[in-house]
């Protein structure tokens, strides 16, 4: 059974609530509930609606473990130090940055127990990726981030096995002229969803030209 309450979140409770959940409970999520996130993520738009897109769902202890090994090497020895090293960014205090960093610590250490992945893939167009390439699968991801807050789910959006990207994409079974773009674990959260904590619109909005007040 999932682990949904009987209060429905609207659409804008939704987007101002799908935090990050990098702790996630093992527990496995029923099948049907993972169908409807995936539909959720091929409503999305694409390019042309050229419809390029794939989706891996991971399930497999072997593959997860062997894919997490590369995670948590990402993370321990380039990604991890670097944000340690770092000062908090700005719009956040130190204590809000460094349970953030215990929470992606959490995560390298613990991808593989998250019961099930979903790698969003697409394959190559006509012309090299450039910058326009992630507009046909990125919004199938925020699909799939949605979709999963509001069945009571829990994920988040990572990119750090792409350090190891050749040997992940031989892991997943990949084939040529296909790419992988995130991996997105999930699972019923340890925590619960809240709101979100955004710059205000006056510090990150230009009217007509940029650095014109939007307000």
């Amino acid at each position: 059974m999932s682990e949904t309450t009987s209060h429905e979140p609207g659409l804008f409770e939704i987007m101002h609530t799908t935090r990050s959940m990098r702790r996630l409970k093992p527990d496995p999520v029923p099948e049907a509930l993972i169908r409807k996130i995936l539909e959720a993520g091929t409503a999305a738009p694409s390019g042309g609606n050229s419809q390029r897109w794939a989706f891996l769902v991971v399930t497999d202890p072997d593959v997860k473990k062997a894919v997490a090994a590369y995670y948590k090497r990402a993370w321990d020895e380039q990604v991890g130090p670097r944000y340690r090293a770092g000062a908090p960014p700005a719009g956040t205090s130190p204590e809000r940055f460094a349970r953030m960093l215990d929470a992606a610590q959490h995560l390298a250490d613990h991808l593989h127990e998250a019961p099930v992945w979903i790698v969003p893939c697409m394959a190559d167009g006509p012309t090299p990726p450039g910058r326009t390439a992630g507009s046909s699968i990125y919004p199938a991801v925020q699909n799939i981030l949605l979709a999963a807050r509001a069945l009571g789910l829990g994920a988040t959006l990572t990119t750090l096995y792409l350090l190891f990207e050749r040997e992940v994409d031989d892991l997943f079974g990949l084939p040529a002229g296909v790419r992988s773009y995130a991996l997105l674990p999930i699972g019923y959260p340890l925590g619960r969803f809240g709101p979100v904590r955004r710059k205000p619109l006056a510090e990150v909005v230009y009217r007509d030209r940029w650095g014109q007040s939007y307000v």
